[in-house]
């Protein structure tokens, strides 16, 4: 279902450089850190859907090799794929002659909206490695208000379906998980981890 890089690949085993003695202990204590990191953001922001946010990091092979810090970036990365797909699929509908005028000006504007985005989100990524967590933050921040904003636009026409609404709603949720992984990396990071690991 996901296709991540080579290089988010490198990027997650470089937070976490794994003894060849431990992989076993990693490999049952990996689904406990993601279990609770989505338990916790699902609790602390309740638009978080928790089967979202642990569906969508378990997907994910290195999430099974990498701390919180790694998960963080995975999140990052999805939302970045998401981003690129929508527009993909924007392009498409774009050229589909069943849409009427009022539909294909939001569509024409959702394209403007996740252009933007992915240029934001490839920058938050570079802030993120950086460890410029704050920065990070504000450009993932300011990406949410892309598929909210893209959404809205359909809503102005009494009756009008936006076709973008799972798309939408993934985004959103991806990059609300990767602020809240953020977020405790800032606050609890040591602290979660050090628990999340005793388990």
């Amino acid at each position: 279902m996901y296709h991540i890089s080579f290089f988010l690949i490198c990027c997650c085993l470089f937070f976490l450089v794994i003894p060849h003695s431990k992989l076993s202990t990693i490999a049952a204590t990996s689904v406990d850190i993601i279990d609770q990191t989505c338990k916790k953001c699902a609790d602390e922001f309740t638009v978080i859907s928790y089967k979202v946010c642990a569906t969508s990091l378990q997907a994910v092979p290195v999430s099974h090799v990498t701390n919180l810090q790694g998960l963080a970036l995975i999140a990052m990365e999805l939302a970045l794929e998401n981003a690129t797909n929508t527009l993909s699929t924007i392009e498409k509908l774009s050229s589909n002659k069943s849409f009427d005028p009022f539909a294909l000006v939001c569509l024409k504007d959702c394209l403007q909206l996740y252009s933007d985005a992915i240029t934001t989100l490839r920058d938050a990524v570079g802030a993120f490695l950086r460890g410029d967590y704050d920065t990070a933050n504000i450009w993932v921040s300011a990406v949410m208000e892309a598929p909210t904003t893209c959404e809205e636009g359909f809503k102005e026409k009494e009756g009008e379906v936006s076709p973008l609404k799972n798309e939408n709603y993934n985004l959103f949720q991806l990059c609300d998980i990767a602020l809240c992984i953020s977020h405790l990396l800032k606050y609890s990071g040591s602290t979660f981890l050090t628990r999340c690991s005793a388990t």
